[in-house]
């Protein structure tokens, strides 16, 4: 008996032993493919770096600069890159575990793989050749540097699965991982940002009542800390940016544009600097996300673009209408069936990783998910279009205003404003957004009837519905992720009332705006001096949230707390100005997070008593005062680099989310991001300076462009940018060439 006991425990020790070998490595041997495809071609770059490390990359042709972007990149960032290609591939939770496996979720969601196999063939063959350069230098970097590959099988990889990558990240600029998530967990959505549908403009049919749209119980999303390889959580719904552009009649002299992006500082869609020049015309200087053979934003010779996020309603939800078993969902009078597939989400946990089933469904509306209350189509602009692969390529090579607004009229690129300045003097602000082309009749801020097929939108509005500014009279432009009916002052700005309601474009403002508006009215000169000024404002205006949140500070009765009483009292004296001087600067920039939060997101209003109670807790457990200097309290710190920060949530100078540190300290890993000014004088040709908060190679301790901009960046100096070849020559600190061969 002892012996079969001592057998039966053998075997089962052997499968234990079996199963965990197995968990432990199914996942590359399950991910291998045969399928690459790469044309057989050889490529050679030249990659001279200046002496804060920005690559200048040049190639003869577009796709050998491009085959040099990647080998750059990887040089100073291979981690985060091979982050965003897991989630181009759907292995993202082999990495990152659970929370990867929500990308994954998403890439099958949204068969990212499918539109990019299906658009891929259909891009002009040079935009092709650019892409598939970039995925054989990722290869060559991946194959030269083994030790450095986080995932088996992860290369080679080839343009469609770049493609991907872009196809999964687009729709999550304009806010739809806030509605996929509160949709998979069967929980309410929070209103959208577009402006409410008249009663009388609507049909008599509603909503379904079981799912109508309201605000959920929700106070805060969790603290995130992960640098994520799309906008996601609390990083993506809080994207923001500044951008400037002003006339020489303005200025006093040149056209000046003022890119002032705000992304986290770190992971995929972190920007990283770089210039490209080709014998075949591609010459731009400019910025990048990881897993990008282009700049999105930058100037070149003759004209130069930045974006700000713009949040319209960009997304509509459909309940369907399903028979008893499930399996099929009525439009009109026809029952259609309901697509299925089942996926396998890699979930990597300690040292080994699971395979875990989830089933997708699709109807024509696009991707469904069931939940508790029903199954929930979601449609969204852009869904489907892969155009923008080849329409920022376009942009990057385009010579004057007329060759780029007949880029952007595409509608290509689904969403995100341009502004635009040139060599001529032209400035312009576009709202650029794939805005869904819906019937009225509708209300179109709630859930849907999926079962109208008149619901169902087919395309987006024409270039020419969108609102724009070319040349204002006001000689200005700017935008900071507010509505575009402010954006070129008293006289010049355009009019809400002229655009439909069911364009679903957002009636938002932002500390930022009020700000940039109101000191670019007052200016009568908007040269370098002055816009710097306002660039790097700290204040905050008191009207919107900030206004209703310090109401509120006065009106509580804090008579049984002298504590908070006097926290009170120091806030309602503040100077309303995040400049490390007032002594209630630090209690005012935590106290302001959540209700700014709550403005942009949506949400419910915090409980003010509450919050500041817990931030006067917080400076007295870390500091033992309730006003230590801000500069104490916000801080840019990476590896030995520990520096003082300026700026709030909401200011122009943007401090817009932090990690708290064990020491109390408020570690800022969202804010401004890349800067570059940009100007072009009478008869010159064009230049521009930049800076990033960390450097040029975030994610390599032992590189000396692991930090080398901080002390320039929390001192309000910008860097040269080496644009032409010349200059390139003479300050480059290194040169090589990278080739690939047949």
């Amino acid at each position: 008996m002892k012996k079969w006991l001592g057998r039966i425990g053998f075997a089962l020790l052997v499968l234990v032993l079996a199963t965990f070998i197995a968990l432990a490595t199914w996942e590359p041997f399950w991910a291998k493919r045969d399928d690459i495809a790469l044309p057989d071609r050889a490529y050679t770059a030249e990659i001279s770096r200046d002496e804060f490390g920005v690559p200048h990359i040049y190639g003869k042709t577009d796709a050998d600069v491009a085959y040099g972007v990647a080998i750059a990149h990887s040089e100073d960032d291979f981690f985060t890159l091979q982050d965003v290609v897991a989630m181009s591939r759907g292995r993202y939770g082999a990495i990152a575990g659970q929370d990867g496996a929500a990308f994954d979720y998403a890439y099958h969601l949204l068969d990212a793989r499918g539109t990019a196999e299906k658009s891929y063939p259909r891009l002009p063959e040079d935009t092709r050749a650019l892409f598939d350069a970039y995925a054989t230098g990722l290869n060559d970097y991946a194959l030269q540097h083994p030790d450095e590959v986080k995932l088996g099988n992860l290369f080679p990889v080839d343009g469609v699965d770049v493609a991907a990558g872009f196809a999964l990240r687009q729709p999550f600029f304009f806010g739809l991982g806030d509605i996929i998530g509160p949709l998979v967990d069967g929980k309410e959505l929070r209103p959208e940002h577009g402006p409410a549908i008249p009663p009388s403009s609507r049909e008599a049919t509603p909503a379904p009542d079981a799912v109508e749209v309201i605000r959920d119980d929700e106070v805060a999303p969790p603290r995130q800390t992960k640098a994520r390889p799309l906008p996601w959580g609390e990083d993506g719904a809080l994207a923001g940016s500044n951008a400037f552009a002003v006339m020489p009649e303005k200025s006093g002299g040149p056209t000046i544009l003022v890119s002032n992006s705000h992304q986290p500082w770190r992971g995929g869609v972190a920007w990283y600097e770089l210039v490209v020049e080709s014998d075949e015309g591609w010459h731009y200087a400019g910025a990048n996300f990881p897993g990008s053979p282009f700049p999105f934003l930058g100037h070149n010779e003759h004209l130069g673009w930045t974006n700000t996020v713009n949040t319209p309603d960009m997304v509509d939800i459909y309940k369907l209408v399903m028979n008893d078993d499930g399996t099929q969902y009525r439009i009109g009078d026809q029952w259609r069936d309901l697509e299925k597939q089942t996926v396998t989400l890699p979930v990597k946990l300690g040292p080994i990783t699971l395979p875990i089933r989830r089933t997708i469904y699709r109807s024509v509306h696009g991707p469904v998910i069931k939940n508790d209350k029903g199954y929930f189509a979601v449609r969204y602009g852009g869904m489907g279009n892969l155009g923008q692969l080849d329409a920022y390529y376009r942009l990057n090579k385009a010579t004057d205003l007329d060759e780029f607004q007949s880029i952007l009229a595409r509608m290509d690129i689904p969403s995100t404003n341009f502004i635009y300045g040139d060599k001529d003097g032209n400035i312009a602000f576009i709202y650029n957004a794939a805005l869904p082309d819906r019937a009225k009749g509708y209300d179109w801020r709630k859930i849907l009837p999926g079962d109208d097929p008149r619901a169902i939108w087919s395309g987006p509005v024409p270039y020419q519905s969108l609102p724009k500014y070319v040349n204002p009279a006001s000689g200005w432009l700017y935008n900071a992720n507010n509505a575009p009916y402010t954006a070129a002052g008293e006289g010049s700005d355009l009019s809400p009332d002229d655009f439909a309601p069911e364009l679903g474009v957002e009636l938002k403002q932002t500390n930022r705006s009020r700000r940039a508006w109101k000191l670019m009215s007052e200016a009568e000169l908007l040269d370098r001096a002055t816009l710097e000024k306002i660039k790097y404002d700290t204040a905050y205006e008191r009207e919107g949230y900030v206004a209703r949140l310090w109401d509120d500070l006065a009106a509580l009765d804090l008579s049984d707390d002298a504590e908070l009483a006097r926290a009170r009292d120091m806030l309602m004296n503040w100077d309303f100005t995040a400049n490390n001087v007032g002594e209630a600067d630090a209690l005012a920039l935590l106290m302001i997070r959540e209700f700014m939060a709550s403005s942009y997101q949506n949400k419910p209003w915090p409980d003010v008593r509450e919050e500041l109670a817990k931030q006067v807790a917080h400076l007295k457990d870390h500091f033992g005062r309730i006003d230590p200097p801000m500069s104490e309290l916000l801080r840019l710190r990476q590896g030995d680099v520990d520096l003082p920060l300026d700026g709030g949530s909401d200011t122009l100078r943007a401090s817009t989310l932090w990690d708290v540190d064990d020491d109390g300290r408020l570690s800022v890993r969202h804010g401004d991001s890349f800067i570059q000014w940009v100007e072009w004088l009478p008869g010159q040709r064009v230049s521009s300076r930049s800076i990033q908060p960390f450097g040029a190679a975030t994610t390599r301790p032992a590189s000396p462009h692991y930090t080398d901009q901080a002390t320039l960046f929390v001192q309000h100096r910008l860097k040269p940018v080496h644009f032409w070849r010349e200059d390139v020559l003479a300050n480059s600190a290194s040169r090589k060439v990278v080739t690939h061969s047949r």
